[in-house]
């Protein structure tokens, strides 16, 4: 039996896609090592968001050859799709597919072993129009399920390469979204994750048909308690939608909402689509039809020309809004992106301040969401062992990080857990009992 071993960078997207393309691999009979150990097939999938994203895969890359000189390296992903002639270049590289066509990835696998000629199945992304099938109908590594809806991205901001790497905005069937689900329900997930590079684009291309109707159609999957959004821009916050997730039983109070500027002036410059009163209005509102619920957010601080006005504005929003984490990133400039070329190019040393000031904030904003919870029961879906003995980790619906003792089985299952301690990035609480709620909404006392 010939044996597969992948590495994963980058995003979630990119775990989604090395178990679709190890489920290719196993239905070819193939059997998945570590990535430390020899196997016949390496799998990179790269990552080039930002310039050390290219850097991480190229570094992986000639880790794997030198390991395994025998071995066919094959590398896919979003470093393989904007520059397969530079990875190309790297010896001992076999065969390089982008970010589609990863199915024809055994068959050039086949064709190399013949003829012992370096394959690269790059093709333009720019021309796709179509959503491509990868199922996954469960996860090596995880209690979370991750379900990938869409594909691509039409903003091209200027900051951003992931259009050139991954194409233009293309949804996924909405019937074989829900039956993905089913099965991913089937294979014992509580919790899914939708996930694609523009999430909350989905349906965009779609005739009649959008991301609030997928959340009504995926409300009926029986068994399935949980439905997150892994990011969602404010200007797809429709009333449409925020009615949606008001009437529903399974998306969290949770909500990932992208801000990168709390400055108008800067989000220009970033080519970023809204306003900071459309933004603004848009959360507000959310909270009025939601109480409780979590909105983090990435920002990006020191973009070129980002003024201490400037950056005191984001300060100031981000404040006001009470965002509940922040994911804060110094700006970093991507080559071959038209922000790259901008003049007034920010200090490091001031990128840095701003940045620890923001995650100081984020600090503060996350003990204070926490805060409301203290003493409250929160349903906790236990992922792994903590490296304590007997103690479980794991999130509730609102995102908080909970730890609790109890029993390895647990892992998996929704738990009723009181919260005793509030605390960031760690709450503390005990569990009290495991939660049916598929099965005519009974709950089966356990032991404390």
């Amino acid at each position: 039996m010939s044996t597969v071993a992948f590495h994963t960078l980058g995003c979630k997207v990119n775990h989604y896609e090395t178990e679709a393309i190890w489920q290719l691999f196993k239905e070819a009979d193939y059997e998945r090592v570590d990535f430390e150990q020899n196997a016949d097939v390496f799998v990179i999938n790269t990552c080039t968001v930002t310039n050390t994203g290219d850097k991480k895969s190229r570094q992986v890359i000639r880790r794997a050859i030198r390991q395994n000189p025998e071995a066919v390296v094959c590398v896919t992903g979003c470093y393989a799709q904007t520059s397969s002639a530079e990875i190309m270049e790297i010896p001992g590289v076999d065969i390089v597919v982008g970010t589609q066509d990863r199915h024809k990835l055994l068959s050039y696998i086949d064709e190399y072993q013949q003829e012992r000629q370096p394959i690269n199945g790059v093709s333009n992304i720019m021309k796709n129009r179509t959503y491509e099938e990868l199922d996954v109908p469960y996860f090596t590594d995880r209690t979370r399920a991750s379900l990938k809806i869409q594909e691509g991205c039409n903003n091209f901001c200027t900051f951003c390469i992931i259009p050139w790497a991954r194409g233009l905005m293309r949804s996924r069937d909405p019937q074989k979204v829900v039956e993905q689900a089913t099965q991913l329900v089937q294979s014992g997930y509580k919790e899914i994750v939708l996930t694609g590079i523009h999430t909350g684009g989905y349906g965009q291309d779609l005739k009649d048909y959008n991301l609030a109707q997928l959340l009504r159609d995926l409300e009926t999957v029986d068994g399935l308690e949980r439905i997150r959004i892994s990011s969602i821009e404010a200007s797809q916050l429709t009333d449409e939608v925020i009615d949606v997730l008001q009437q529903s039983t399974k998306v969290v109070r949770h909500l990932h909402i992208p801000l990168q500027s709390g400055s108008d002036s800067v989000l220009k410059r970033m080519r970023r689509k809204y306003s900071m009163a459309h933004f603004s209005e848009r959360i507000k509102k959310l909270h009025a039809a939601l109480p409780g619920l979590a909105v983090t957010s990435d920002v990006i601080v020191g973009f070129p020309g980002e003024t201490e006005a400037e950056f005191q504005e984001t300060y100031d929003f981000i404040v006001e809004h009470q965002f509940s984490e922040l994911h804060v990133f110094p700006y970093s400039p991507r080559i071959g992106t038209p922000a790259a070329r901008m003049d007034d190019q920010i200090d490091e040393e001031v990128k840095n301040e701003r940045v620890h000031k923001l995650i100081e904030l984020s600090d503060q904003l996350a003990k204070t969401y926490a805060s409301q919870f203290e003493n409250d029961v929160l349903e906790v879906i236990p992922e792994e062992k903590s490296a304590k003995d007997g103690v479980l980790v794991g999130y509730a619906d609102n995102y908080m990080k909970v730890e609790f003792e109890g029993d390895a089985s647990l892992i998996g299952e929704i738990c009723k857990v009181k919260i005793n301690q509030v605390g960031y990035p760690i709450n503390y609480g005990t569990f009290l009992r495991t939660v049916e709620h598929a099965n005519n909404q009974s709950e089966f006392e356990m032991l404390a």
